[in-house]
């Protein structure tokens, strides 16, 4: 976390670095910047590394399979501050992930006390509300906590309220075996 926090810092205060490494063009959100990560730096911190290992954990924990692929498409950082947000959207490859690196300390309240707090929260989206089976999962960020997920899963990220903070996140995708993400097992006319 701190490594990817001087990272992105260091970039924010190099305008040339943080125009070349612009890279909220090619993505979804309405944010104030998205940083792409450079390969150099995702090998030498060993940020490929963890992506790499945490991928093979979860698809052996939940598929029991073994990869012998992994590679990155891309990774960046999503800098979030007060009314931005992330619409719905999905992601290129096959595995996709986010990860917190700074988190305001108040996120603020919804304007109707009865309803939910989605407030700067990231929210799965998958299917349709159907009986005993919610459509929706939301996930409360918090500092060094990481999600995987596959690039077709829907998801969105709210607008916060009430502060100044920014919200900082890192995601990436990536491609994994075909053999292994095709669930129909190759042809299926």
């Amino acid at each position: 976390v701190n490594e990817l926090n001087d990272y992105v810092d260091n970039i924010i205060s190099d305008k040339k670095k943080s125009v070349d490494l612009d890279f909220g063009k090619n993505l979804a959100g309405n944010v104030k910047q998205e940083v792409k990560l450079e390969n150099d730096f995702m090998q030498k911190s060993g940020w490929a590394e963890f992506l790499a290992k945490g991928t093979q954990i979860w698809i052996t924990n939940s598929a029991n399979k073994k990869i012998s692929k992994f590679n990155i498409i891309s990774s960046w950082v999503v800098r979030q501050f007060k009314n931005e947000y992330n619409p719905a959207h999905y992601h290129k490859g096959h595995i996709s992930g986010v990860g917190y690196l700074k988190v305001p300390k108040n996120l603020g309240v919804p304007s109707q006390k009865n309803k939910p707090n989605l407030n700067g929260k990231l929210q799965l989206v998958h299917g349709s509300r159907m009986f005993m089976s919610s459509s929706t999962f939301s996930i409360q960020p918090e500092v060094g906590n990481f999600y995987f997920f596959p690039n077709y899963l829907m998801h969105q990220v709210y607008p916060f309220i009430d502060t100044d903070e920014e919200r900082r996140s890192v995601s990436f995708n990536a491609k994994i075996d075909d053999s292994v993400y095709d669930v129909y097992g190759g042809d299926y006319e």
